[in-house]
């Protein structure tokens, strides 16, 4: 009761002074930097993944495949493999193969996400998400990573205990879609590259209970770089005037944030067709959920309530993720390769119109 009474207390007097910022991912560090085969008949070298988020999911998919296959079940956040999901209104072939994302080369911040959306030509509302090739799982354990995607869990750490492979690994360093021990938050901003398009842009965050939030951040109406920013309304900044509440200490779990990508929203009124936006960076400012005491006794040393609870969530992110990864990779696997007809690097085109040339 007393340890409680405590930070009450500090809470009042101090409670802005532990505000914190945090970037809650930079598309900067997503950059490929490691090749790793996407099947047995992969013979390029050129970077398809990025090394920090790499993932296997090969031990979701089942036991009918071969160690060979299992070895290319792999994929990461790198950010040619962001995805974007249009609208039901708006998924015809056209469109979706004319909306992916690229790495962008940067004169003032290097390597950014470069997206390109097609959205209809039609007057109608529409919508894009641009969204991780997977849920950004808040627990994942800390892990060495060879050039070929061999993945080495680190000894002794679970991604509860210590910091996940997710969250920035040294105070000041951009995280990779993960920030815990956040309360609430005071803003979003994001530094994007706008091109005069009239569309506006949100950021989606999930916390630690699932909920997502799509936060409204503006309309991309101006040329160059800019930051565009959410304040969140119901913010008070004055503590005196917060609700303030005692809440159980253990085995509560620490709050956390991941990101859940951007919404890019296109009005009836404006020109539909072809659009283009970068983006470099997401930043949060906000309050810490729990404030770092010295307590007499390990709770967690003793219970093991949070490691049990977070290892289960952990599992259940992986094989909903991995589920998703395995139908993909076996729609790759039945994928044609061959050239289509008629085009310039067919060699048997080649050889009929030699033929005919001849003739």
């Amino acid at each position: 009761m007393k340890r409680m009474l405590i930070l009450v207390i500090i809470t009042m007097l101090a409670g802005p002074l532990f505000a914190e910022e945090a970037t809650l991912i930079d598309f900067s560090t997503l950059t490929a930097d490691i090749h790793v085969k996407l099947g047995e008949n992969d013979t390029d070298d050129k970077p398809n993944q990025n090394r920090q988020t790499l993932m296997d999911f090969s031990h979701v998919a089942g036991g009918s495949f071969t160690t060979q296959q299992k070895q290319v079940m792999k994929t990461s956040l790198a950010i040619e493999n962001w995805e974007i999901l249009l609208a039901s209104s708006a998924r015809h072939v056209t469109n979706i193969s004319l909306s992916y994302t690229r790495e962008a080369p940067s004169k003032l911040y290097g390597t950014v996400m470069g997206v390109r959306v097609h959205f209809p030509t039609e007057p109608h509302n529409s919508w894009a998400h641009i969204k991780p090739p997977f849920e950004i799982p808040a627990f994942e354990p800390q892990a060495n990573i060879a050039d070929d995607g061999s993945i080495e869990p680190v000894e002794g750490n679970d991604g509860i205990n210590g910091k996940s492979r997710f969250e920035a690994q040294e105070d000041g360093e951009p995280a990779y879609g993960v920030i815990k021990n956040v309360g609430v938050i005071k803003s979003v901003a994001v530094n994007v590259y706008g091109l005069n398009f009239p569309h506006g842009l949100s950021s989606i965050i999930i916390d630690n209970t699932g909920n997502h939030k799509n936060l409204f951040m503006g309309y991309l109406r101006f040329d160059g770089w800019g930051e565009l920013i959410w304040n969140n309304p119901a913010y008070i900044q004055e503590v005196r005037n917060r609700d303030i509440r005692l809440y159980p200490l253990y085995p509560a779990s620490t709050p956390f944030i991941k990101f859940g990508g951007f919404m890019l929203s296109r009005d009836a009124l404006h020109e539909g067709g072809d659009f283009i936006v970068y983006f470099k960076d997401v930043k949060v400012i906000y309050d810490k959920a729990i404030l770092d005491t010295d307590t007499d006794i390990d709770d967690e040393g003793l219970w093991h309530i949070i490691l049990d609870r977070e290892t289960a969530r952990k599992t259940w992110e992986m094989e909903r993720f991995g589920q998703t990864q395995v139908l993909r990779y076996l729609e790759l696997q039945k994928q044609a390769t061959e050239l289509p007809f008629g085009h310039p690097d067919r060699q048997d085109d080649q050889q009929q119109q030699q033929q005919q040339s001849e003739r």
